[in-house]
């Protein structure tokens, strides 16, 4: 941001001059050269001088006669009287960042930071999704057990809950461009990783450690984006910053449909190692994070953060807050290296600490428990039906697949080949002698007091396939997978295993239904018209309204969900839901930025998104656990929860106008 001509403050009017603000006291000019020449912080005036400072307030003028009198020392004097004067110079300087701000105006700047923050937020948008791909085809490549296959749904969550703390609360301290930095470093390292672990542990703790890095591209990217614009943009920017949150979405949907169901697209190594093709879409999914983090490379630090500001103004003086507590610079002589950097570690945690506890004090206390209800309420709601609609259509689908069940009972089977698949099958109190099962696969088929007498099984696979209180007799399984955890109560006399399948294999004909995929593509897609009205409408009708309404109109979408008795009306009332409730969290995201100063804003949206994440492993596990039993539960809880937060939500301050502290 650049502006070519310098300014000067006269009779309310900014003019140009000689590229210096003047008060009556101006400096000779070998003070003018003196000052230029050690640009800097005045340790006696605690005062800036030189360019790149900002435009002066008004109150400046009187600001600078107060220095003109005898000061007491800080020491001396009361610590409310010093933190009274540190609001009152935060104050000052917020209104001449937005000064300056308004004055750069919104240019080709803004809009390359909008979409290198984009690729970062695009990046938390793709890792909500990838596990949800990849789990039917992992859970058969690693063999995975329902309550494993739970723990990995929720693994991703769990870290970005305790990401989005971390380096929300760091990129107040160290910087928002260095955190977001690091934080994205880490996910795209971990998530490359975990494309070529065949481990289950293993896999699991990369994508947790993955789920940690990207927790914190939330926080820090609507706090860095909001410090570059002026408040009457704003909330309409960071409206169409959160659209790439949607196009992640899209982006893992049809890259997801794309490679996943082309089981060649990988090689394998021997027998113990495996590359199939959801790892290439594991790697695929990366690329998002690795644009972004590149593009961060070229980007300034923010200015709030910053202070002073880097904009190209010829001012004299800028004001900046009065230092209460300072930490004192570690010397190199002080103790040996690991103390040192001890040292540095407790107090950067001490400090991330205080600011943590500073969303509590009185000033922010309500609007912080305020918001905490309603970022809580929204993810409990949101994450629990985004959960609950696929299930739902899994289970209207195995309804109508069960619908279609074939039973045999008592049939005698005798000298015969089969070689083909057997599907959706109860077999119940009959015999096979001298069968032949050859190169076939059996898929969903129960047999139940059968009796399998010189019978011969070669390379046969089977999913969801049991054999119950059978009797089997002189019979060969040769490079099968039906091991022993298949066969329940059953009586073995003479019967031979041989070669048996090593591993898990993979079936896409049935695991990868392109629906899957479908869903979230729509999903994701509806939420469009949802994300131009808000932002088109985001200043212009507030934030509170905004999330009010938009939490009140979700919840009465929730009612229509009674009527949801196929696949095609699943799709359309999540679309609907989903549409309804994209305008309170892009509200919610302005909002949040909005309430807090800078030294605390990251800190303040990292500890709320921590506790969104929270209400999304809630509302998943309670959700998800009345699938096939009730619509009653979910549609009543999450429509419950919506109205309470809509409520409470218009209890908070709004900030449409109000200038970013």
């Amino acid at each position: 941001m650049f502006v070519s001509d310098d300014y000067r403050y006269q009779d309310g009017n900014y003019a140009p001059s000689d590229g210096y603000y003047h008060d009556g006291n101006e400096p000779t000019q070998e003070e003018d050269a003196q000052s230029d020449a050690t640009e800097g912080h005045d340790e006696d005036d605690e005062v800036y001088e030189g360019e790149y400072q900002g435009i002066p307030h008004p109150d400046d003028i009187k600001g600078k006669q107060k220095k003109k009198a005898p000061a007491m020392a800080d020491e001396f004097r009361d610590k409310a009287e010093l933190i009274a004067e540190r609001m009152e110079d935060e104050e000052q300087l917020a209104h001449q960042y937005e000064n300056i701000i308004e004055e750069c105006g919104h240019g080709r700047f803004q809009w390359m930071l909008f979409f290198v923050l984009g690729l970062a937020l695009m990046a938390d948008g793709v890792e909500v999704f990838v596990v949800g791909f990849v789990l039917p085809s992992a859970e058969k490549d690693m063999c995975l057990s329902s309550s494993n296959k739970g723990m990995l749904g929720l693994i991703v969550y769990l870290g970005m809950m305790v990401g989005a703390v971390i380096w929300g609360g760091l990129a107040d301290k160290l910087g928002r461009k260095k955190c977001l930095i690091i934080s994205l470093a880490i996910n795209a390292a971990f998530a490359f990783l975990s494309s070529f672990v065949q481990g289950y542990g293993f896999f699991l703790f990369c994508r947790l450690i993955s789920g940690l890095g990207i927790g914190g591209s939330l926080p820090i990217v609507f706090a860095y984006f909001s410090e570059f614009l002026s408040r009457e943009k704003r909330g309409e920017h960071l409206s169409w910053l959160c659209m790439f949150w949607m196009i992640g979405g899209i982006y893992a949907s049809a890259m997801a449909w794309s490679i996943i169901p082309h089981y060649g697209w990988g090689f394998s190594m021997g027998t113990k190692y495996h590359f199939h093709s959801w790892r290439v879409f594991v790697i695929v999914c990366v690329l998002p994070c690795i644009s972004s983090l590149v593009a961060l490379k070229f980007m300034p630090e923010s200015p709030r953060f910053l202070r002073p500001c880097p904009c190209v103004f010829l001012v004299a003086h800028i004001k900046t807050p009065k230092q209460i507590d300072e930490f004192i610079e570690i010397q190199s002589s002080t103790g040996s290296w690991y103390q040192r950097w001890l040292i540095r570690i407790m107090s950067t945690l001490k400090q991330v600490w205080d600011n943590l506890l500073y969303c509590l004090t009185a000033q922010y206390k309500m609007n912080t428990l305020i918001l905490a209800m309603v970022w809580f309420s929204m993810a409990f709601s949101y994450y629990g039906l985004t959960v609950w609609f696929p299930d739902m259509i899994r289970y209207l689908q195995n309804e109508e697949y069960e619908s279609r069940l074939k039973t045999f009972n008592r049939e005698h089977v005798t000298h015969v080949t089969i070689n083909f698949t057997l599907e959706n099958q109860i077999h119940r109190n009959g015999v096979f002698l001298n069968i032949k099962f050859a190169k076939m696969k059996l898929k969903y088929v129960t047999f139940e007091d059968m009796l399998f007498e010189e019978c011969y099984f070669e390379d046969v696979t089977s999913s969801e396939t049991v054999f119950r209180n059978c009797t089997i007799l002189s019979t060969v399984f040769y490079n099968t997978d039906l091991y022993e955890d298949k066969f329940i109560e059953c009586r073995f006399i003479n019967v031979t295993f041989l070669h048996q399948k090593e591993g898990c294999h993979l079936d896409f004909e049935q695991e990868n239904d392109f629906l899957i995929y479908l869903v979230s593509f729509l999903g994701s897609l509806s939420v469009l018209p949802g994300n131009i009205i808000s932002a088109l409408l985001m200043d212009k009708i507030g934030r509170i309204k905004m999330i009010g309404g938009s939490m009140l109109i979700s919840a009465v979408c929730c009612f229509f969900l009674f009527f949801g008795n196929s696949e095609s009306v699943m799709i359309g009332l999540q679309c609907l839901f989903c549409g309804a409730n994209i305008a309170a969290w892009n509200a919610l995201d302005v909002i949040t930025v909005e309430l807090y100063p800078t030294s605390k804003r990251s800190t303040a949206f990292g500890i709320l998104n921590g506790l969104c994440k929270f209400g999304a492993i809630l509302g998943n596990s309670i959700f998800a656990s009345f699938v096939g039993i009730t619509k009653v539960v979910p549609i009543l809880l999450a429509s419950s929860v919506l109205v309470a937060g809509g409520l409470l939500a218009l209890r908070l301050p709004e900030t449409r106008e109000q200038v970013l502290m």
